[in-house]
C-alpha cells in the first residue's frame, strides 16, 4: 500500500489552542491511519508545531496535561515584554504595509523554540490516540490565523543516504545559522542528495554529531532581531523575561533588591509546578530541579533539540521529490558555546517512505 499524503486547514479558537489533528483525519478520511503503521506530521507554520510522540506519552495524551506544559514556557516568555522582535520600526525586511499587519509575536517563537515544539514528528500509529497540534499565535491583534498541515501516513521506511555537511559558525559564543541561508549551500547539498536517492515521500534528519556539544537544532523563523537579540537574551539570562509585576523584568538578578528576587523565584516555582503537575512528580523533585537549575545555563532548562526533520513530497504533481517547509521556516543551528574549531557537524539521513 503506498504512502498517503493528507493535507488539513485547521482555524484555532484562541491564540494558544491544542488540536487533535487525528480527530480530524477520523472524520475527513475515515479510518485512513489505521490502515497504515506510522504517520509523520508536518506544520508550515513557526509558532505551530507538535510534540513528539515519547513526550505525549509521559502527558498520557492528556489535553489537560499538555496545555499547562506549554504554558509553564509561555510563563518564561511572556507577551509584551521588551522584545527586539515586536519592534516593528526596526524590522528593516517590512515593508510599511507589512507592519501594519505583522503581530507582535517574538513570545510565541520563543515558547516554540524553548518547549521543544517540531514542525516535523513521527508517530506510531495507535487508535483513538489523539495527535496534537499546538498553537501558540492562532489569534492575535491583527486577526485570526488559518493554519496548515500536512499528514503523511506510511507502513514502512528504508535509509536511501546518510551524509555528513560541516556548517561553519562564528567565533561568537552565542550564535545561530539559518541552515537555509543559500550563502553555506546546506540545502543544496540536501537537494542533490535527494535527486540521487529516487524517494516519491519521506523524511529528511539531521542530527548533531555525537561529539557537538553546547548545541542545538530548532525549525522556526530566521529574523535577525529575533535570533541575534531575543533568542540571545534568553541563553544568558534565562529569567529575564519572566514577568514580575505586571511589566516588570528582571534584568539583572545580583543588582536588584532582595524582595524583588524573591517575587522572581517565586514565579518560577510556579512555573516549574506547572511542569511537574504534568508529569505528575512530587515536590521533593520539583525542589531539586529549582535549585539545579539556579545554577545552570538556560541550555539545561529549554528544550533545544539536538535534530530536526523535514518532510520529503513529490506532491507538487511534477515527479519530483522536493524538501517541504512554509515560507518563513528555517532549519537553525543554536549554539551557546564557540567550539574550538569554528565549525559544526551535522548528520544528514534521508529515508524513504514506502
Amino acid at each position: 500500500m503506498h504512502p498517503k499524503e493528507v493535507s488539513l486547514a485547521l482555524v484555532p479558537r484562541a491564540r494558544f489552542d491544542v488540536i487533535d489533528v487525528a480527530q480530524r483525519i477520523a472524520l475527513e478520511s475515515g479510518d485512513l491511519l489505521s490502515r497504515y503503521r506510522k504517520a509523520l506530521y508536518c506544520s508550515y507554520h513557526t509558532t505551530a508545531g507538535y510534540l513528539e510522540q515519547s513526550l505525549c506519552a509521559r502527558l498520557r495524551y492528556s489535553r489537560e496535561r499538555v496545555a499547562p506544559f506549554i504554558r509553564a514556557f509561555q510563563k518564561l516568555f511572556p507577551p509584551g515584554a521588551d522584545y527586539r522582535h515586536d519592534q516593528l520600526q526596526f524590522r528593516n525586511e517590512l515593508t510599511e504595509e507589512e507592519r501594519q499587519r505583522e503581530p507582535r509575536n517574538a513570545d510565541s517563537h520563543l515558547t516554540f523554540i524553548g518547549s521543544g515544539l517540531r514542525n516535523c514528528v513521527t508517530y506510531v500509529n495507535r487508535p483513538a490516540t489523539p495527535v496534537y497540534f499546538i498553537d501558540l499565535d492562532g489569534i492575535h491583534e491583527k486577526g485570526r490565523r488559518t493554519r496548515r498541515t500536512t499528514v503523511l501516513a506510511y507502513n514502512e521506511e528504508e535509509v536511501v543516504h546518510q551524509g555528513q555537511i560541516a556548517v561553519p559558525v562564528s567565533r561568537h559564543p552565542i550564535d545561530s545559522v539559518n541552515l537555509r541561508d543559500p550563502r553555506n549551500g546546506f540545502m543544496d547539498e540536501l537537494a542533490a542528495w535527494l535527486e540521487r536517492g529516487d524517494i516519491d515521500k519521506g523524511r529528511v534528519d539531521i542530527a548533531l554529531a555525537p561529539a557537538e556539544r553546547h548545541v542545538g537544532l530548532t525549525v522556526n523563523e530566521y529574523e535577525t532581531l529575533l535570533m541575534r537579540h531575543d533568542l540571545a537574551e534568553v541563553l544568558r539570562d534565562p529569567l529575564r523575561l519572566m514577568a514580575i509585576h505586571g511589566k516588570h523584568m528582571l534584568r539583572h538578578p545580583m543588582a536588584i533588591p532582595a524582595k524583588t528576587m524573591d517575587h522572581a523565584k517565586y514565579d518560577f516555582v510556579h512555573v516549574l509546578n506547572e511542569l511537574m503537575d504534568a508529569f505528575r512528580v512530587s515536590e521533593s523533585v520539583v525542589e531539586q530541579i529549582v535549585a539545579a537549575f539556579m545554577r545552570v545555563p538556560a541550555s539545561r532548562f529549554l528544550r533545544v533539540k539536538r535534530s530536526v526533520s523535514l518532510l520529503v513530497s513529490d506532491a507538487e504533481g511534477d515527479g519530483k521529490a522536493r524538501i517541504v517547509q512554509g515560507t518563513y521556516q528555517s532549519p537553525i543551528l543554536i549554539q551557546w558555546k564557540r567550539p574550538d574549531d569554528q565549525v559544526r557537524r551535522l548528520d544528514v539521513t534521508i529515508t524513504r517512505f514506502k
